[in-house]
């Protein structure tokens, strides 16, 4: 009885804390373009913020008013499961009114130039804009022509700042900190903006980076990212705290940058003995969509080091954080 009274208290002293925190400003900027740019504290409210939004998440009654009154539009020029539904379920329990802009049926494609798809967004009055795009700069670009709040969920190579957020989110909640820790980013680094802003967010919050491909995906610039660079994976992974892997993007893809996919899992593929080689209590984590028996087992993917689902739930979190903490710039919010 004890136990249940003490859960109940934890519960509703952190749903209290985010309704307490509901006013206060926690970024400088008006929108979020990417990692590169936020400090460590603006890092840190926001996932504190998000934290308090994992236990929201967990009660029955799941909704608040915090934007009530604003309106928020998705415009996903790339398809996302993830993202995208993530957003909309944040919006929402958040008590926005959220539109999903679907862009197979837009003027897009009759030839409508993104500028001209901005200016038609903003004359709608939205306080929030969730931009995905296949350009890096996209998302930046619309932010410049609109009169509101823009989140970046993701532009071409560029930068996924709510997935390095969620996935901070995610270690720090079973890792107790970000700091110090060893932390193999593995795959297809050269066309993954989730390895782009996870390397700024960690580098930021003082964790130590390596990235681990073949030669052919790893950038150019890779000795200027402040990461330790593999091209072997068992050597990468060795006593790491942290594994994450990412999939090939084939769609970014414009020539053979691998023999096969059954010649790179054999060597960059992670399955339980590679694993071994990481610490006995390393986190496994993957950012979606996976492809199994490309870059990772299913054993490995379900087992019980893996966080990959916890990454999901997370990401709801972190993206309620982030259109709460954009909110407080717009006129009428905290920070008017």
């Amino acid at each position: 009885m004890c136990l249940l009274k003490s859960q109940k208290a934890v519960k509703e002293l952190a749903l209290m804390n985010a309704q307490k925190t509901s006013s206060a400003p926690l970024l400088k900027s008006t929108h979020l373009l990417g990692i590169e740019g936020l400090s460590p504290s603006e890092i840190n409210s926001l996932l504190d913020l998000a934290n308090n939004y994992v236990e929201l998440n967990r009660q029955i009654q799941k909704k608040q008013d915090t934007l009530r009154g604003r309106t928020q539009i998705n415009v996903f020029f790339e398809n996302s499961t993830r993202t995208q539904a993530s957003f909309e379920l944040a919006g929402k329990r958040l008590g926005a009114d959220v539109m999903n802009m679907s862009v197979t049926s837009s003027s897009v494609k009759k030839g409508e130039t993104l500028i001209d798809t901005a200016m038609t967004l903003s004359a709608m009055h939205p306080d929030l804009l969730v931009i995905r795009h296949s350009s890096a700069g996209a998302c930046e670009l619309l932010a410049q022509k609109v009169g509101c709040a823009v989140v970046n969920a993701g532009d071409g190579s560029h930068e996924h700042p709510t997935q390095a957020l969620l996935d901070a989110l995610t270690i720090r909640r079973r890792k107790g900190k970000l700091q110090g820790l060893t932390v193999a980013i593995c795959g297809d680094i050269l066309h993954s903006r989730v390895a782009r802003s996870n390397i700024l967010l960690l580098h930021t919050m003082g964790a130590r980076v390596r990235i681990i491909a073949p030669s052919t995906l790893l950038p150019p610039d890779s000795d200027r990212l402040g990461v330790e660079v593999f091209t072997n994976l068992e050597d990468g992974i060795a006593g790491c705290d942290i594994v994450m892997m990412l999939r090939l993007q084939l769609e970014r893809m414009n020539g053979a940058y691998v023999p096969s996919t059954r010649e790179y899992y054999r060597y960059f593929g992670l399955n339980a003995e590679k694993l071994a080689l990481a610490k006995p209590d390393a986190l496994v984590m993957h950012p979606g969509p996976m492809n199994r028996g490309v870059e990772i087992a299913s054993a490995v993917a379900d087992g019980v080091q893996s966080v990959i689902s916890e990454q999901v739930e997370m990401g709801v979190a972190v993206r309620m954080a982030v259109l709460d903490a954009l909110s407080r710039n717009l006129p009428g919010g905290g920070n008017a």
